[in-house]
């Protein structure tokens, strides 16, 4: 349900203000305002994603275990999508796994087994979105971070630290490494041989000896003007005679000195005006750094002194006076010192400024300085406040005074931050503020158990309740049951479902310790959040764009199931209208049927197979079938960026996770992985472009190689090369590849695609065998320009295909190997399998049991729902063998889309 909530005019608290009679054009203004806004909202809506994880992070062959929330507007159930995307990348920006599960009543279930060919020690990221939030910004997609540790025959842990510095002659990294055993002793005196791989290309190499703590120091200089942003240190060590053992650490050189910025509340400093200023400041690792720091003229005099209240936070008030500057001399928690240019003071304007600490309301402020009241007394001025696109507040003010005050009620608002915009008497944005409000009774869940106390194995009865003030709460749940011993947790680094919803999903950038702000929430919480509120970038939407009629483009709509679609043309490329195709998947009894549009496209909906299926597509069941020919929609994917997330990566997983790795070797003891055996043979030559003639004039060293092994996981080539092939750029409208630094710089020529030495288009290379391709080389730049001036293009990509032994065969052999074009096979994305998450039953006395049970996920359950009539439930599980402190988490939403959080902890003697 939508409120909307108009004031006509502003209530004042402090100043007496005499309101004249508002013109028909006033009304108008505003109107236009909170119409366009809503078609915005309507047309437009906002879908968010939270994924409900059992645990932060796993070892290879855990299981992860979650819940995906998907809502709309006011975090109510969402009924634009019922299917949800959960996509599994790697420290390499590589797409590991991609998920794909169906949404019923607003929610997906889900799992994934972390198998050792797949998954290695390192850091991961999970992203999740629906099909419909591809139209928009990805800074909005759930995304979390998710070290991944590996305890199954390991013989080397290590510990990693380097640092990065810039001189005259370039870029020097400095690494450290201490290695040790499974005993933790150190391998002293090893050999240790190393390389460095960025892009997928090895840029240096090198060999070493440890020291007597085990440790290797590994300094190394990329190429004159080159510099890595990204890549890997790749290590071989020699632990024993005829035995090595491989570790691998991440590169992410952030090369600098601390950055400190300044926000003046209501978006610009003002001459005449006490204004608010916060700061932010940033180590070059993107974490908060705290200081202090003093304000001083431009002659030196100390105005005001300064200290960050939270992760680098801060703010302080200045009065600007005419013809001064001024200057923010800091000195950063690392010792380091640096003085800051203060914005300069505009000379003319108008702020609105906020005090959100009442409980009840947000106290607002409209305040002009001299020049701009003089200009603008009398005229009539809009204030706009709205929540995740939806106004809630309107009122519209004649400009008697500086100073305009009012409160604006928090109770007509749901929780979570809202946006409040000044408009002058044109309708013209010209000063924002955002405020959070939090509803502390919207509702509160909570657990008990029906002990205090627990012995191992003992069945433990929990029961979850949900309630709004005094009122039931019905409500859908998900509840984790951990070990605290070996799954230790910093709540307030989790992401959880009150920081995701209310707050991270709709702020751009990297947000450290989300949950702190809603962790035992007080005062001086609210106060670091309301600074947040002034430091953290908000733009789902300008209303510049708004009113200007400037909507979002849809390339994409929203899934209501699984589908499959393509265009059906017949040998002369003309589309072929009403006619039939049948769906069948071979080995299984499921089919379906499908009929082409008047302009010959096809769909076949509301399908339902699991992932790794083959799926045929005929044709040749109508009228002329022969000479049809199938061409299938590529499936949609979103660009693989890097990990917005980049300073929650864990660089030591051996040491952050060590509690956690030395239960899972014990409780994966029974595994074992093959060692791994090379066998040495007379090299083959890979295929490359310069097996080509009409390529042979490029560079013997492409700018950017994609093995052809890189492309398991992608359905179909263009997706692949829109992800992989960096240093391009996918133009959609004109449906071509373009260099990117030329692109940016308006030189439109597109880049040339050759298949194995050919040039073709993007129509043809879209029925490539993907397990055919040998590799893809990328050239940003045809030196000779042979290329280029042949094909009047700008770049080369080549597609360079396997060697196909040459066998003899018939023709009527060779009629049977070519592809039918009226019968296509292909392996679409389906749903990912659904499994049940095992909990033992321990129905005898406890003591009888003699086996080990080192779960660290005693208890998972995603279906949880309260009632209304009683706001409650229960179930029932059994402890593991350990004794200890046990950690019960229980996230969710009730039926009007308030989330909440409660963390349970429990002993076990």
């Amino acid at each position: 349900m939508k409120y909307l909530k108009f004031v006509s005019t502003l209530f004042l608290l402090s100043i007496c203000l005499s309101f004249s009679a508002f013109s028909q054009q006033d009304t108008t203004i505003l109107n236009n305002i909170i119409t366009k806004t809503k078609r915005l909202a309507e047309l437009y809506p906002i879908e968010k994603v939270y994924l409900h994880f059992d645990k932060p992070y796993y070892t290879v062959a855990d299981t992860i275990w979650f819940k995906a929330y998907l809502t709309a507007e006011q975090n109510l159930p969402s009924n634009v999508s019922k299917v949800v995307y959960v996509d599994v990348i790697n420290s390499k920006d590589s797409l590991v796994q991609s998920l794909k599960f169906p949404v019923k009543n607003s929610v997906a279930y889900g799992n994934l087994p972390i198998d050792p060919v797949n998954f290695k020690q390192g850091n991961y990221y999970i992203k999740a979105y629906t099909l419909w939030m591809l139209n928009f910004n990805q800074d909005y997609f759930f995304t979390k971070t998710i070290p991944i540790g590996q305890a199954i025959d390991k013989e080397l842990f290590t510990h990693y630290t380097y640092t990065t510095t810039m001189t005259e002659k370039g870029q020097v990294i400095n690494a450290r490494i201490q290695y040790k055993n499974i005993d933790k002793k150190p391998y002293a005196n090893k050999t240790v041989n190393w390389r460095i791989e960025s892009g997928y290309d090895i840029i240096g190499k090198g060999r070493g000896t440890t020291d007597a703590n085990g440790v290797l120091n590994v300094t190394f200089s990329p190429k004159k003007n080159e510099q890595i942003t990204s890549g890997n240190l790749i290590t071989d060590i020699n632990t024993a005679d005829k035995n090595i053992a491989s570790a691998s650490f991440a590169i992410k050189p952030k090369a600098g000195d601390n950055d400190f910025q300044f926000f003046p509340e209501g978006g610009e400093l003002l001459k005449g005006i006490p204004t608010q200023i916060a700061f932010k400041a940033l180590t070059p690792k993107g974490l908060g750094i705290d200081l202090t720091g003093t304000v001083t003229d431009g002659e030196g005099n100390q105005i005001t002194t300064f200290t960050s209240s939270h992760l680098g936070m801060g703010a302080f008030f200045l009065n600007a006076e005419n013809g001064k500057s001024y200057k923010a001399n800091v000195k950063f928690k690392d010792g380091t010192s640096k003085t800051f240019d203060l914005p300069k003071a505009a000379e003319s304007g108008i702020s609105v400024q906020v005090n959100n600490t009442s409980a009840e309301d947000i106290g607002l402020k409209i305040v002009a300085n001299d020049a701009y009241f003089a200009a603008n007394k009398s005229k009539t001025h809009f204030i706009v406040a709205q929540s995740g696109n939806i106004i809630y507040y309107a009122a519209q003010t004649a400009l008697q005074n500086q100073v305009t005050a009012t409160k604006i009620p928090k109770n007509k608002f749901p929780s979570g931050i809202v946006q409040i915009t000044l408009f002058n008497t044109a309708g013209e944005p010209v000063s924002e503020r955002l405020a959070f409000v939090l509803q502390p009774q919207a509702m509160n869940v909570n657990i008990q158990t029906d002990l205090p106390s627990y012995k191992p194995r003992q069945k433990v009865k929990m029961t979850v309740s949900a309630i709004a003030g005094a009122q039931k709460i019905a409500g859908d749940f998900s509840v984790a049951v951990t070990d605290d011993q070996k799954v230790p947790i910093a709540e307030d680094a989790e992401t959880t479902i009150v920081s995701s919803l209310l707050l991270s999903s709709d702020l751009q950038g990297y947000l450290e310790k989300p949950n702190y702000y809603f962790n035992k929430t007080n005062d001086k919480k609210l106060a670091d959040l309301d600074i947040l509120m002034l430091t953290q970038g908000y733009r789902r939407f300008t209303y510049k764009e708004v009113l200007a009629g400037q909507y979002p483009k849809v390339s994409y709509m929203p899934e209501q199931g699984m589908n499959i679609t393509g265009t059906l043309r017949d040998r002369t490329g003309m589309p072929v209208r009403k006619a039939p195709l049948r769906l069948t998947i071979p080995g299984r009894t499921y089919s379906a049927e499908a009929l082409t549009s008047p302009s010959g496209i096809f769909n076949f909906q509301n399908l339902n197979f699991p992932d790794s299926s083959q799926v045929v597509i005929s044709a040749k069941y109508g009228s002329n079938g022969s000479n049809l020919m199938i061409m299938v929609d590529p499936e949609p994917a979103p660009v693989i960026s890097g990990n917005v997330n980049v300073p929650d990566e864990v660089q030591n997983i051996d040491s952050a996770m060590s509690s956690y790795l030395n239960n899972s070797a014990k409780q994966y003891s029974y595994l074992r992985q093959l060692k791994e055996v090379v066998i040495k043979a007379a090299p083959v030559k890979k295929v490359s472009h310069s097996d080509y003639s009409a390529l042979s004039g490029l560079s013997m060293i492409a700018d950017r190689t994609i093995d052809g092994t890189q492309l398991t996981g992608y359905n179909d080539l263009l997706t692949a090369l829109k992800m992989m092939a960096t240093g391009l750029t996918y133009d959609e409208n004109e449906r071509q590849f373009y260099v990117t630094r030329d692109y940016n710089a308006g030189k439109k020529i597109p880049v040339g695609i050759f298949l194995a030495g050919s040039p073709v288009d993007l129509f043809s290379i879209s029925g490539v065998n993907m397990n055919e391709i040998e590799s893809i080389e990328v050239f940003l730049k045809d030196d000779l320009g042979t290329v280029n001036r042949m094909y009047n293009t700008n770049g080369v990509i080549s597609i360079n295909m396997k060697v196909v032994k040459k066998v003899k065969m018939s023709i009527e052999d060779l009629k049977k190997l070519l592809p039918q074009n009226n019968i296509v096979t292909i392996n679409p994305k389906g749903y990912s399998k659904q499994r049940e998450f095992y909990s033992p039953r321990y129905v005898n006395a406890p003591a009888t049991y003699t086996n080990k049970d080192l779960r660290t996920t005693i208890f998972w359950n995603p279906r949880v729902t309260t009632d209304l009539l009683t706001g409650t439930t229960s179930f029932e599980f059994y402890n593991a063998a350990d004794r200890g402190t046990f950690r019960a988490v229980v996230e969710g939403l009730d039926k009007n889309g308030n989330p909440a959080r409660f963390v349970y902890k429990y002993t076990v003697k």
